[in-house]
C-alpha cells in the first residue's frame, strides 16, 4: 500500500476503522461553520435590544416629523421588535422545506456553498439599516439570514452525517450544534456595550456575520463532496472513488465502494420520496412522527425564549447586569455541548435556574434532534424527512419568537411553568418510543422500526456502516 495511506483493523478480524484524515477534518469544520453563523443570528438579537430599540424610536419620530408624538406607541414597538425575532423563523420555515429539492440538485456542498449569497445578502441589510433610517431593511435582513439559516439547519448535519464513519457519527453530529452554541456566545460576548452592542456600533454587530459565510466560500471548494451523493444520487463512480480516497486516507476504497453499489442496488427499488409520499408512507411514519416531535421538543422547552429574550428576564428579575448573565447562560450552553419577585436573593435564583435548564437542554434535546434525522432515514426518503423536520424546528421557533412577549406579559414569572408541562410531555414520549442509536449501523436501527431479524440473519448476515436503512419496496 502506498505510503500515506493507512487502514486501521482490529486484531481479531473486524473490518477497520476509518482514521481521522485532513480532509475529513477540513470538510466539517467548513460545514459547521454554517452552523456557527446559525447559533450567531439567534444570539445576536438578544443583549442589543434596548439600542436598537432606540433606534427604531428615533426612525419612527423622524418620519413622524416635528408635529407627531414625542415616541413610538409602546405597543408599535413591541410588535417592531418581536417581528425583527420572529421573521428570522419564517425565513428557516421557507427555507426548510427547500432543503431536499436543493440538496438533490446542486449537491451537498454546492448547495452551502451557493447559501453563503442569502447571508451575505442579509447581513449587509442588516449592516445597513441604520445609515439608511430603515428598521425595515434590518427586518428584511433578518428574513434573508433566517432562510440561509433554515437551509445550513439540513444541510450540514444531511453533509456530515454522510461524510462521517459510523464509530465517529455521533461526535461529529454533535459538532453541528457546538458551533451553534459556539456562534450564540460569540454574538451575546460582542453584543456587550463595552464591545459592539453600543448606539453606533450595533449595525456592525449585525452585519459582521458576512465574515463566516466568506470564510466558508473559501473553504468548501477544497472539500470533497459527499460520496453517498455522488454515487447513489449521481450515479458518479469515479468521483465517488475520489472522494472515498479523500475523506478515508486509503489508497483502495472498493471494499466501501462496494458497500454502496449494494445500498444503491436496493435503493432502486425505493425511489426518493417527495414530500406528499413520504407523509403518506406508512411505513416511514413512525420515524417521522419521532423526528418531528423531537424537533418539537427542542423548541417548545423554551430554549430559544431564553437566547431571545434572556437579557429582559434577567432584567425583570432584578439583576443588575443582564447582559453579563446572558453571557453566563451562553457559556454553560457551549460548556455542557462538549460534555419572582424583586427580592435581591432571587435574582441569583433566576440566573442559576436558567443555567442549569440550558445546561440540561445541551445534553439532550439541544443537539440530537438535528443529526437523528440521518440516522432514522435512508438515501431515499431523507431530504424529505429533513425538510419536514426543519420545517416543524423552525415553525416553533417563530412561534416562540413571535409570542413569548405576549404570553411573558399575560402570565409573568409563571410562563416557565407552561414549557415544563410541554417537556414532561415530551421526556415519556421519548422514553417509550426513540430507539438507541449509538454505535449501531443503519440496518440495526431500521429493524427497529419495521421487523426483528431471525437468528439466521443475525449470525450470517454482515452489517456495516452504510448499509441501507428501510424496506424494499414502496408502500
Amino acid at each position: 500500500m502506498p505510503s500515506g495511506f493507512q487502514q486501521i483493523g482490529s486484531e481479531d478480524g473486524e473490518p477497520p476503522r476509518q482514521r481521522v484524515t485532513g480532509t475529513l477534518v477540513l470538510a466539517v469544520f467548513s460545514a459547521v461553520l454554517g452552523s456557527l453563523q446559525f447559533g450567531y443570528n439567534i444570539g445576536v438579537i438578544n443583549a442589543p435590544q434596548k439600542v436598537i430599540e432606540q433606534s427604531y424610536n428615533d426612525t419612527w419620530l423622524g418620519r413622524q416629523g416635528p408635529e407627531g408624538p414625542g415616541s413610538i406607541p409602546p405597543g408599535t414597538l413591541t410588535t417592531l421588535w418581536a417581528l425583527s425575532v420572529a421573521i428570522f423563523s419564517v425565513g428557516g420555515m421557507i427555507s426548510s422545506f427547500l432543503i431536499g429539492i436543493i440538496s438533490q440538485w446542486l449537491g451537498r456542498k454546492r448547495a452551502m456553498l451557493f447559501n453563503n449569497a442569502l447571508a451575505v445578502l442579509g447581513g449587509t441589510l442588516m449592516g445597513l439599516a441604520k445609515a439608511a433610517a430603515s428598521y425595515e431593511m434590518l427586518i428584511l435582513g433578518r428574513f434573508f439570514i433566517g432562510a440561509y439559516s433554515g437551509l445550513t439547519s439540513g444541510l450540514v448535519p444531511m453533509y456530515v452525517g454522510e461524510i462521517a464513519p459510523t464509530h465517529l457519527r455521533g461526535a461529529l453530529g454533535t459538532l453541528n450544534q457546538l458551533a451553534i452554541v459556539t456562534g450564540i456566545l460569540i454574538a451575546q460576548v460582542l453584543g456587550l456595550e463595552s464591545m459592539l452592542g453600543t448606539a453606533t456600533l450595533w449595525p456592525l454587530l449585525l452585519g459582521i456575520t458576512v465574515l463566516p459565510a466568506l470564510l466558508q466560500m473559501v473553504l468548501l471548494p477544497l472539500c470533497p463532496e459527499s460520496p453517498r451523493y455522488l454515487y447513489i444520487i449521481r450515479n458518479l463512480e469515479g468521483p465517488a472513488r475520489k472522494s472515498l480516497k479523500r475523506l478515508t486516507g486509503w489508497a483502495d476504497v472498493s471494499e466501501v465502494l462496494a458497500e454502496l453499489k449494494e445500498e444503491k442496488r436496493k435503493l432502486e427499488r425505493e425511489r426518493p420520496l417527495s414530500l406528499l409520499q413520504l407523509l403518506g408512507s406508512h411505513t416511514h411514519r413512525q420515524p417521522l412522527v419521532i423526528a418531528i416531535v423531537l424537533q418539537l421538543s427542542q423548541q417548545l422547552s423554551g430554549i430559544n425564549a431564553v437566547f431571545y429574550y434572556s437579557t429582559s428576564i434577567f432584567e425583570s428579575a432584578g439583576v443588575e447586569k443582564p447582559a453579563y448573565a446572558t453571557i453566563g447562560a451562553g457559556v454553560v450552553n457551549t460548556v455542557f455541548t462538549l460534555v419572582s419577585e424583586r427580592v435581591p436573593a432571587m435574582s441569583y435564583v433566576s440566573i442559576v435556574a436558567i443555567f442549569g435548564f440550558v445546561a440540561f437542554f445541551e445534553i439532550g434535546p439541544g443537539p440530537i434532534p438535528w443529526f437523528i434525522v440521518a440516522e432514522l432515514f435512508s438515501q431515499g426518503p431523507r431530504p424529505a424527512a429533513m425538510a419536514v423536520a426543519g420545517f416543524s424546528n423552525w415553525t416553533c421557533n417563530f412561534i416562540i419568537g413571535m409570542g413569548f412577549q405576549y404570553v411573558a406579559d399575560a402570565m409573568g414569572p409563571y410562563v416557565f411553568l407552561l414549557f415544563a408541562v410541554l417537556l414532561l410531555g415530551f421526556f415519556i414520549f421519548t422514553f417509550l418510543k426513540v430507539p438507541e442509536t449509538r454505535g449501531r449501523t443503519f440496518d440495526q436501527i431500521s429493524a427497529v422500526f419495521h421487523r426483528t431479524p431471525s437468528l439466521l440473519e443475525q449470525e450470517v448476515k454482515p452489517s456495516t456502516e452504510l448499509e441501507y436503512l428501510g424496506p424494499d419496496e414502496n408502500d
